[in-house]
């Protein structure tokens, strides 16, 4: 049986929901509206928590916010640039939750939410790396093997994309624990960045990685220059036409076959 998978866009959020589970989507989407109202809420009354580049105390018994406030903390961030992946991590949670016994937790559960991914699969999964006009775009990609799971992936660009990089990497992608933690340390490694000399620049996020607790590894591409560092999945290499999937982003990102769910 093909896993399912659907697509939506929320304002700023793009969500993308793998799952063998319909039940499992739902709940997902469940928890993204759930835990997203809240924090429209919250930061109407906080604007530091919308609008500051470091880390912010908090006193709520929300849990999204004090997620996004812990690993912004962690990573030396602001709370915003760990918000997707909180999202993504909240959503998994609620696919694998046990909290109903009428519920199955699902055997395969991928979120990504505009480029940050949490996955918690136990069949292995493939995911494209997008790197703006990087030439290394699209020909390669991660397996993510039973054993590497749970596991969260996030990804900055100063090259690609909406959100806010004061480095100059194409892609700086991590690997870790969790996909807020994932989110936080992506855009605290690629503000290192950056520099004329390109190589030097990439060896100094590399180097950061390792004072980030919980984070597994890291890849950063810039120009046509990459470096790796720590434990990262199975590199391959992605086969078929760049343009097409590129035309397609969204659904080339994870390589696969799905029954597209509504």
């Amino acid at each position: 049986m093909k896993p399912y998978k659907v697509h939506f866009v929320e304002r700023e959020s793009d969500i993308t929901i793998i799952s063998e589970s319909k039940k499992a989507i739902l709940r997902a989407k469940e928890a993204f509206y759930f835990h997203r109202k809240i924090l429209e809420k919250y930061i109407l009354k906080d604007n530091r928590f919308l609008k500051s580049f470091s880390p912010v105390k908090v006193k709520t018994d929300k849990i999204i916010i004090n997620l996004m406030a812990e690993i912004a903390f962690i990573c030396d961030v602001g709370p915003m640039a760990t918000v997707a992946g909180a999202l993504a991590d909240l959503m998994l949670e609620r696919m694998k939750s046990k909290d109903d016994t009428d519920f199955t937790p699902a055997k395969i559960a991928l979120i990504e939410n505009g480029g940050e991914i949490a996955i918690d699969s136990e069949e292995n999964v493939k995911v494209a790396l997008y790197a703006g006009n990087n030439k290394l775009n699209l020909n390669i990609g991660f397996l993510i093997e039973k054993k590497d799971n749970p596991i969260g992936i996030g990804t900055s660009s100063a090259t690609i994309g909406h959100a806010i990089s004061l480095g100059e990497a194409d892609a700086v992608t991590i690997f870790a624990d969790n996909a807020t933690l994932a989110d936080g340390a992506a855009t605290a490694i690629a503000n290192l960045v950056k520099g004329k000399d390109i190589e030097k620049s990439i060896k100094k996020g590399l180097d950061a990685v390792d004072d980030i607790d919980g984070v597994r590894g890291a890849f950063i591409s810039r120009g046509n220059k990459v470096g790796q560092v720590g434990k990262i999945p199975q590199l391959i290499k992605i086969e078929g036409d760049k343009k097409t999937i590129l035309k397609e982003k969204i659904e080339n990102l994870f390589l696969g076959d799905f029954e597209i769910f509504k």
